[in-house]
């Protein structure tokens, strides 16, 4: 069928590719130099307030696993509150809504204490909010910095793109790494971004996701990690980029957009704060720790000389020497050559391959599950248990705040449990984009405490009633979950699984 421009817009077709072509000229110019900026390093561990009560329960390195939502939000928020000194936050997405601008709201508060706050934040998703985060940035104890920025600003991510075309290869690189650091005393690593989802209060959908809140010596590594992001030549202060003139969002306006969720997460007393850090750190596991973090680029980020391979080159270490069982959680799953081979040489030498994932109805990101359904056949040829994650599982009501009826779930964790005694929890999939073009960090734990307790955890994502299992039977590949299966991929329509199909049979596996 042929499509005609409307008459009214017949006349302005000169007019739009002018402007087209003035838009693709100014993209071809918008190349960013790196920045020089006089080196700053972490603030050393506090000696006072609620946090350094963990130095007197044990100096030994302590975890324990954030599993839910609300776990994770309420010792996120408690960690904030509870900081009298020093605060560095790297996250790789914070939305401008409700727990988004809670720890807006809270940071602030912090900073009117008297906290040295420092925000070092990836620019995928800070289209459009340039204003929030220079009120962030007003704040004489703010520090706000943008790693890889897009030189060009836009109030939508669209626009941006155009904008910054002639960049594309240094801004495909990413930022990926998520670490909290609180006084020098306590951290929180691992997969949630800051928004709705990641805690379990999105209205439509929610995320599965894995964190840990750890204390000990690991602190100054994870410190002199951040300080390395820090001073990087490619972190920007916002404040260099934005075209803003001024900003007009107030923290009140942070405190009006967080109403709901301030009123479920009260800020604690000093003592109530001391007791809980008291106890959890009482509680907590023992183990050894190693960070495990990529290197920013030393020169551009898109130098291929030079990819952030260390986090990839131990993930396939770790799986390389498993004796007798992996079991990996990955919200997106695309196997590169090499972490094909590990698995399979793993499956050779009798080590179980237990692999969770995301089903076509419970990703995100379409185009990333159509790439993965390109390598189940592999996979399950190798000798690997495929499971996928069902977006209406029965027990989703634990990630996710009533009413659930009408919620999907989706999985978002990445996590590493080998021979039930090592454990590694970051921001890294097992996909290219993790091992080959973002930076990613994550933590080595060495504890079958942790380990045990993990697949504890993790029983229930794989339980029938929760997850597909993918089986290849006589060729055919076959879904199976409670009782039923199908021949298909479980999908919400057939135009999804349409659209599947058209995204495998794109050349994008490399950016995946």
């Amino acid at each position: 069928m042929e499509t005609r421009l409307p008459k009214t817009l017949l006349g302005t077709r000169p007019i739009l590719m002018f402007g087209l072509l003035a838009l693709f000229l100014q993209a071809a110019c918008s190349q960013l130099d790196p920045l020089n900026l006089p080196s700053e390093s972490a603030r050393s561990a506090e000696k006072t307030g609620p946090l350094a009560v963990v130095e007197t329960v044990t100096r030994q390195n302590w975890q324990v696993p954030l599993n839910t939502g609300q776990q994770a939000l309420e010792w996120r928020l408690r960690a904030i509150d509870s900081a009298v000194g020093s605060l560095d936050l790297q996250t790789f997405l914070w939305l401008d809504d409700t727990v988004g601008n809670l720890f807006k709201e809270r940071i602030l508060n912090a900073a009117d204490r008297g906290v040295k706050v420092r925000i070092l934040i990836d620019d995928s998703f800070l289209a459009g909010q340039d204003q929030s985060s220079l009120r962030l940035s007003a704040h004489p104890n703010v520090s706000y910095r943008v790693y890889n920025p897009y030189s060009r600003r836009s109030s939508t991510a669209v626009s941006r793109t155009v904008l910054n075309l002639g960049d594309f290869s240094r801004l495909d690189h990413r930022m990926h790494n998520k670490v909290m650091v609180a006084d020098g005393h306590v951290a929180i690593i691992g997969g949630r971004n800051l928004a709705d989802e990641y805690f379990g209060m999105d209205p439509q959908s929610n995320f599965r996701d894995m964190e840990l809140l750890v204390g000990g010596p690991i602190i100054s590594e994870l410190e002199a990690s951040f300080d390395t992001y820090w001073n990087d030549r490619w972190a920007f202060p916002i404040d260099n980029l934005a075209r803003l003139k001024t900003q007009n969002t107030s923290i009140e306006d942070f405190a009006a957009k967080a109403k709901s969720a301030s009123k479920a997460f009260p800020s604690e007393t000093a003592s109530q704060q001391q007791s809980a850090w008291q106890t959890v750190a009482k509680e907590s596991y023992r183990g050894r720790t190693r960070l495990v973090v990529d290197a920013p680029p030393a020169d551009r980020p898109e130098a291929l000389s030079d990819r952030p391979t260390q986090v990839a080159n131990e993930l396939e270490r770790l799986i390389g020497k498993a004796r007798s069982e992996v079991v990996a959680v990955s919200a997106y799953l695309i196997p590169t050559p090499t972490l094909s081979d590990v698995m399979r040489d793993a499956e050779n030498r009798g080590v179980e391959v237990k692999l969770l994932t995301n089903s076509i109805n419970s990703n995100n990101h379409l185009s990333a599950y159509s790439v993965y359904r390109n390598h189940v056949y592999d996979l399950l040829n190798l000798g690997a248990e495929v499971h996928e994650m069902r977006a209406d599982a029965k027990d989703r009501s634990r990630y996710i705040s009533a009413p659930v009826a009408q919620k999907k779930l989706g999985l978002h964790a990445k996590y590493l449990i080998l021979d039930r005694q090592t454990v590694f929890i970051g921001s890294a999939n097992l996909d290219p984009r993790s091992l080959r073009i973002n930076t990613e960090a994550g933590l080595l734990v060495d504890s079958p405490s942790l380990a045990n307790e993990l697949i504890a955890l993790t029983e229930i994502d794989f339980a029938p009633e929760n997850a597909w299992r993918v089986e290849n039977r006589d060729g055919s590949l076959v879904w199976s979950s409670a009782g039923v299966s199908r021949q298909s991929s479980p999908a919400k329509s057939e135009f999804q699984r349409l659209e599947a199909w058209f995204f495998a049979h794109l050349p994008i596996e490399a950016e995946m």
